[in-house]
């Protein structure tokens, strides 16, 4: 199979983006330069803000951005496209009409690798954009998984860990990720999803534990296999042990 050029929506943010470039080059199983995946990366953190559309959309629309940025990678040769932002994964479906384009869709993946695991019910870590627009709940229904999200204090505490730390370009909170996680776990969630991908940069901080799965990880893998490359296997089983 003929390796494909993939497209990277970035900036949705900065460090979300740089940390998935990470992941792509660590999961690839490339002994060499030439044989890692060919990746045209457009960095545009001026897309407006997809949680704040989602709840009020008297807020700017990110659409019509992402869409210019899509068409910039099409035409600079770009054959598949990622978006390393999962609250972005809502404006998907308008995306792929627009740009009549292949997509590695992070949310799907994620439900499909946990119900191939064996996974049940699932807690929801992401931000309220992506809770309130039931992006992940109806992907998990779908496949017969059973969702359940934070407290509302929890929530709260998920909120201020992407906005006022990691997004802030602050220390992580740690104590406010593992109260949110705690809230899941007592609602019987075998596995919690890192459903914002401000989130899998917490993993730089400390080791997590296990029973989450980290949707950059799914996306990167993703994008590896749909762009022709091969995957390392230790990346073949994303649920963290």
């Amino acid at each position: 199979m003929e390796r494909k050029t993939l497209g990277v929506i970035g900036g949705l943010g900065p460090m979300a983006t740089a940390y998935f470039m990470e992941l792509v080059t660590t999961m690839t199983d490339a002994p060499r330069d030439q044989e890692h995946l060919p990746m045209l990366v457009a960095s545009a953190p001026y897309i407006p803000d997809r949680t704040a559309h989602i709840l009020d959309s008297r807020e700017p629309d990110p659409t019509p951005v992402m869409e210019q940025v899509g068409h910039t990678l099409l035409t600079a040769g770009a054959e598949v496209l990622a978006i390393p932002c999962i609250t972005a994964h809502h404006f998907l479906p308008r995306l792929e009409s627009a740009l009549q384009a292949e997509f590695v869709n992070g949310v799907e993946k994620t439900v499909l690798h946990l119900k191939e695991h064996g996974v049940e019910k699932v807690g929801i870590l992401a931000t309220d954009g992506t809770v309130r627009s039931k992006l992940l709940h109806k992907a998990l229904e779908k496949e017969g998984l059973l969702p359940v999200v934070p407290s509302e204090s929890a929530q709260k505490d998920v909120m201020h860990l992407v906005y006022h730390n990691i997004k802030a370009g602050k220390p992580a909170e740690m104590d406010r990720f593992y109260n949110a996680a705690e809230s899941l776990i007592n609602q019987g969630a075998q596995v919690s999803i890192l459903g914002c991908t401000e989130l899998p940069l917490l993993k730089k901080v400390r080791p997590l534990g296990p029973g989450f799965i980290d949707t950059l990880e799914v996306l990167a893998q993703q994008s590896i296999l749909a762009c022709g490359c091969k995957l390392k296997q230790e990346y073949l089983h994303l649920i963290t042990k």
